[in-house]
C-alpha cells in the first residue's frame, strides 16, 4: 500500500473506495491525455477528490500509474475473456480474441500509444516490472487459448503471438490489413495443422 510517508497502511473500507476512486480517475486522465497528461492536477479535476487527497494517498505519482496502467490491462483482459467465454470452438475462440485484442487497438487508437508510452517510461524509470506484469497477464491468457489447440509449448507460442501482435498495433496504423490476412500469419506464428 501506497500512501503519504508517516501515515499508516491500514487503510478503512472508506479509504480504500477513496483510493480506488483515485486510481479510476487516472485512468480515465491516461486514457484521454497520455501519460504526460497525467498530473495530479488533472487526476483532481477528473475525479471526485482534491489534490492534496491525491498526495495524502499516492505519494508518489509514479505508484498511482502503476495503478492505474494495472487497473487498464485488467479492464482489458477480462473483456478479451468475456470474449471467449462466448465461443466454443477453440480455434475459432482463439481467433476471436485475437479480432477483438487487434479491434480494440484500431478503435481506440490512443490505446496503443499509451501502452507503448507507459513502457518506455517505465523502462527509464528503471521499474519493469510493472511491464513484465501487464506482458504476464496477457500472455497468459493467450496460452490457455493455445493449450486446447494441441500447440508444442503453449507458452512459448503465447509469446511470440504477442510479440507479432504489439507489432501489428503498430502496422495496423499505417498500412492497415484486413483481419482475415492477419489471422493467416498467426496461423502460421502459432498453430501446426489449423487455420
Amino acid at each position: 500500500m501506497t500512501v503519504a510517508p508517516g501515515r499508516s497502511t491500514e487503510l478503512s473500507p472508506n479509504q480504500l473506495y477513496k483510493q480506488q476512486q483515485i486510481v479510476e480517475a487516472a485512468r480515465l486522465v491516461l486514457a484521454r491525455d497520455g501519460l504526460a497528461g497525467c498530473t495530479v492536477r488533472a487526476i483532481a479535476e477528473a475525479g471526485p477528490l482534491t489534490k492534496s487527497a491525491i498526495h495524502y494517498y499516492f505519494a508518489d505519482i509514479d505508484v498511482l500509474i502503476d495503478r492505474a496502467m494495472a487497473a487498464h490491462i485488467t479492464a482489458f483482459v477480462a473483456s478479451l475473456r468475456e470474449v471467449a467465454a462466448r465461443v466454443d470452438d477453440p480455434n475459432e475462440r482463439l481467433f476471436a480474441v485475437l479480432k477483438a485484442y487487434l479491434a480494440t487497438f484500431a478503435e481506440q487508437p490512443n490505446a496503443g500509444f499509451l501502452w507503448f508510452e507507459y513502457w518506455i517510461a517505465a523502462d527509464r524509470a528503471r521499474h519493469p516490472e510493472a511491464i513484465d506484469a501487464m506482458l504476464v497477464s496477457v500472455t497468459e491468457l493467450f496460452a490457455e487459448l493455445l493449450a486446447p489447440l494441441d500447440v508444442d509449448d503453449p507458452r512459448d507460442r503465447a509469446r511470440a503471438l504477442l510479440s507479432y501482435l504489439l507489432g501489428a498495433i503498430v502496422q495496423q496504423r499505417v498500412r492497415p490489413r484486413p483481419f482475415r490476412a492477419l489471422r493467416a500469419d498467426i496461423a502460421a506464428l502459432c498453430l501446426a495443422n489449423y487455420g
